[in-house]
């Protein structure tokens, strides 16, 4: 087990770690003393060559806080109106602790749609690798305040999944306020023991995890568990740790069997596809035959017209959509080459006839390999 750790995070020089509201909270607040710890402990891994993204929880905690409000907010206005208050005071202590060890911080807000759309997507990847060239520590967050369901990530767990996937992190640390992932609730019974490592995450790993979360947090194990199957599909092995733990980020680091680590898989996804899989909601589904389901799993396959057999939706062109068979299992989700209505024109057509059809034919493809990710029979990709 300790040669695997050691030989799995012995290249490890950028990190990004997610620190969840249960462990940056106390009975006043914000735990101060907490936060200073862990941003020494981060100092010193930036004095060690290292470079550092930090996604953080606590806003609304902290907002919850200073207007002395007990117990879990019921609202979306209540919610955001805490995150709005608490999100000034967390960043104003993060920069404090982080200046007295002469480091420099930038604060980076956003939501779902920000890394949904292309161009922000790689405009927020080019700003998070300046400010790491610059030696600056970006620090996360949602963007509480006028975060909608639409447009929200769910909870930071998963936006901390995207953000490692976009700075193309060598290791994914999620401090939370459990030792790590156990064989059962380790709150309901007494006889819950750490798996120390996940070689591959199975339904059955999946299953163990709960919902159960705190007053102050919006993700349970359950997320951390699927943030993990997240950024190892793509390549980077993840550690669900404590984050009150004394030296946690350098005991996991050192290879010291600390909270549990997840192992990447071998097939990883590129970062594009990891975009289409995990990031993007798809605007509509085409169903498709047999010889075309076959040309897609089996042969690896762009989606022509001559296998659609008909359109759910509407789309444009560049969208997001989910391939799905005659029973509506999905197998796919790619981006498509023609808008909704331009497909139900050629759909069951082939590709010498779109021209005649359409007036005009700028791809042979519905959907080209490139853009498209397959998760029918791939357990790495059904979330």
């Amino acid at each position: 087990m300790k040669n695997i750790r050691q030989e799995t995070l012995a290249h490890v020089k950028k990190l990004l770690i997610k620190v969840g509201s249960a462990v940056l909270t106390g009975a006043d607040g914000l735990d101060l003393k907490i936060i200073d710890s862990l941003v020494a402990e981060i100092t010193e891994l930036v004095r060690q060559g290292y470079a550092v993204v930090l996604v953080t929880s606590g806003a609304i905690a902290s907002g919850k806080n200073r207007m002395g409000i007990v117990g879990k907010l019921k609202s979306m206005p209540e919610k955001q109106a805490a995150a709005a208050i608490g999100q000034g005071r967390l960043m104003r202590v993060y920069s404090k602790a982080f200046e007295k060890n002469d480091l420099c911080v930038a604060q980076i807000l956003l939501t779902l749609s920000d890394l949904t759309d292309r161009q922000r997507y790689l405009n927020i990847r080019n700003t998070l690798s300046t400010l790491m060239q610059w030696g600056v520590i970006p620090i996360i967050n949602e963007n509480d305040t006028v975060a909608v369901d639409e447009i929200k990530f769910g909870d930071n767990d998963n936006l901390a999944a995207m953000i490692a996937n976009i700075i193309e992190a060598d290791l994914f640390i999620n401090l939370t306020n459990t030792a790590g992932l156990h064989d059962c609730n380790p709150s309901e019974s007494k006889k819950a023991r750490l798996i120390p490592l996940v070689r591959e995450l199975s339904e059955e790993i999946e299953a163990i995890a709960t919902d159960d979360t705190s007053s102050v947090g919006t993700g349970g194990m359950k997320s951390k568990v699927i943030a993990a199957k997240k950024v190892t599909v793509s390549g980077i092995p993840c550690v669900i740790a404590p984050g009150k733990r004394k030296k946690v980020l350098a005991d996991i680091l050192a290879g010291k069997e600390i909270g549990t680590l997840f192992l990447p898989v071998a097939d990883r996804l590129n970062s594009k596809k990891y975009w289409i899989a995990f990031t993007l909601r798809p605007r509509g589904r085409l169903v498709i035959d047999d010889g075309a389901k076959k040309a897609l799993l089996e042969k690896g396959k762009s989606l022509l017209p001559s296998g659609i057999i008909d359109v759910e939706g509407n789309f444009a062109l560049g969208d997001p959509v989910s391939c799905v068979d005659a029973e509506g299992i999905t197998m796919a989700k790619g981006l498509v080459n023609f808008s909704s209505d331009e497909i139900r024109k050629i759909m069951g057509m082939k590709t010498a006839k779109i021209s005649q059809i359409l007036g005009h034919k700028d791809y042979d493809e519905v959907i080209h390999r490139d853009n498209l990710a397959i998760t029918e029979n791939n357990p790495k990709i059904r979330i």
